[in-house]
């Protein structure tokens, strides 16, 4: 529940803050937003490091799941440039492809939830691995270094 309540004041103050006479700043919701998603992941990798429940896992990758299916939603056109964005014009320009390896993230992350749902510790740590791969090729392609 505080979890929720967080990310749900973190979302206001960026609205808030990015708020502009045409609507909020995608730029800095998205930038907010991949922020949260990397405390989950490491979140998620601090527990495993631990030997924690795995189980206590489930929530947060079904959270990334939805994330990573909502990525696409916010890179709309005109948000290509400003706010210090490292979004590559291949995000527009080559829009399917970026929705494809959105939808492999998502389904990537929903198969650890599932693996942390079961408690299969050695499941979730391998799932981990391809999480951060599927991450990672999507930032490689589609994010300036």
């Amino acid at each position: 529940m505080k979890k929720k309540r967080a990310l749900g004041a973190a979302i206001l103050l960026v609205m808030a803050g990015g708020a502009r006479a045409d609507g909020p700043n995608p730029i800095e919701i998205r930038q907010v937003w991949m922020d949260l998603e990397t405390s989950t992941f490491a979140g998620i990798r601090a527990i495993l490091a631990a030997n924690g429940d795995v189980k206590t896992l489930e929530k947060p990758a079904r959270a990334m799941q939805r994330w990573a299916t909502m990525v696409p939603l916010l890179f709309p056109k005109g948000s290509e440039t400003g706010n210090n964005t490292n979004a590559l014009p291949e995000i527009w320009s080559d829009a399917a492809g970026f929705q494809k390896v959105a939808a492999t993230a998502a389904e990537a992350v929903g198969k650890m939830a599932d693996l942390a749902k079961a408690g299969d510790a050695d499941g979730v740590a391998a799932q981990v691995r391809v999480v951060a791969n599927t991450c990672g090729a999507c930032h490689r392609a589609y994010r300036a270094r």
